[in-house]
């Protein structure tokens, strides 16, 4: 056999080996909340790097970020479309819907200002855009009836795109599996949270997993110990290969294996000034299997 058909060989041998991994095997994405954070100066970007382009050099260190400026305030088409520019390809944004949606008392009520947010200008974001996050008051107790109906307004496409929506709920009545039974008919992720403060469960209602861990330790120079990375880094590849992690609590006490094409990790909170490292350990982690 001639060099050159060989070497086609090898090519399509390749490019299958390649495909079936990723059909068997779910995109671990890892980042961190937000990219604009003074102590980062100090901890995370270069000295001589202007503040203009610290997104275009946090989002080439990680494969995703977490905006939590939109949870404060409406950002506009042009804002976005810059974010979009500034990042490389094969990147993803969660974008964190307003407060004033999640922390209203009757969520039934905010039909129209769910669909001005979606419509602000998500859609700059193109392929960039990945789910987009609905975080709850702590205060905010699991009515069934109120869920179903603002699970109801929530978009499925926008631009001709499907969207993602994950669910952050911090109120242990959520621990509760009529919600998650909701959370599956509609697709929608639950936030697997590593927190003292809120609910932790780590049951899968959607094709993709959204986790953000939140016990960075200042005292510890990659904010989360190198047992708890560990853990952390053997659950994303459970969910990647579509196993459920037997390490974290769960409302269901038997779930079966799903199919999830994305894993999303977030290192937010706690020590934050300790996040960009927390995150780089986790992926070293990743990338060294």
């Amino acid at each position: 056999m001639q060099a050159a058909d060989l070497s086609r060989k090898r090519d399509r041998r390749t490019r299958l080996m390649n495909a079936t991994r990723k059909v068997q095997h779910a995109t671990i994405r890892v980042g961190i909340g937000g990219w604009t954070y003074a102590p980062w100066r100090e901890t995370f970007y270069p000295k001589s790097l202007t503040q203009s382009r610290e997104l275009e050099y946090a989002s080439r260190q990680f494969s995703a970020i977490e905006i939590n400026s939109t949870f404060y305030r409406t950002q506009s088409a042009s804002t976005f479309a810059k974010w979009h520019r500034e990042t490389p390809e094969n990147f993803r944004f969660s974008v964190k819907a307003p407060r004033f949606i999640t922390y209203r008392s009757v969520l039934t009520d905010a039909g129209g200002s769910i669909n001005r947010f979606i419509e602000s200008g998500l859609v700059e974001l193109g392929d960039k855009l990945g789910p987009i996050l609905w975080q709850f008051a702590p205060t905010k107790h699991f009515e069934p009836e109120e869920f179903r109906s603002f699970l109801a307004l929530l978009p499925d496409r926008l631009g001709g795109r499907y969207l993602r929506h994950v669910l952050d709920v911090r109120h242990n009545s959520f621990l509760d599996a009529e919600f998650l039974l909701l959370a599956r008919r509609h697709n929608a992720a639950t936030v697997v949270t590593d927190s003292g403060d809120y609910p932790s469960f780590a049951d899968v209602t959607s094709d993709f997993v959204y986790a953000r861990l939140m016990r960075s330790e200042s005292s510890i120079d990659t904010g989360y110990s190198e047992q708890s990375l560990d853990i952390w880094a053997q659950c994303a590849r459970s969910w990647a290969a579509g196993k459920v992690p037997t390490s974290l609590p769960r409302v269901d006490r038997v779930q079966k294996p799903a199919t999830i094409n994305e894993v999303f990790i977030f290192v937010i909170n706690g020590a934050k000034e300790r996040a960009p490292a927390a995150a780089r350990a986790l992926l070293d982690r990743l990338n060294d299997a």
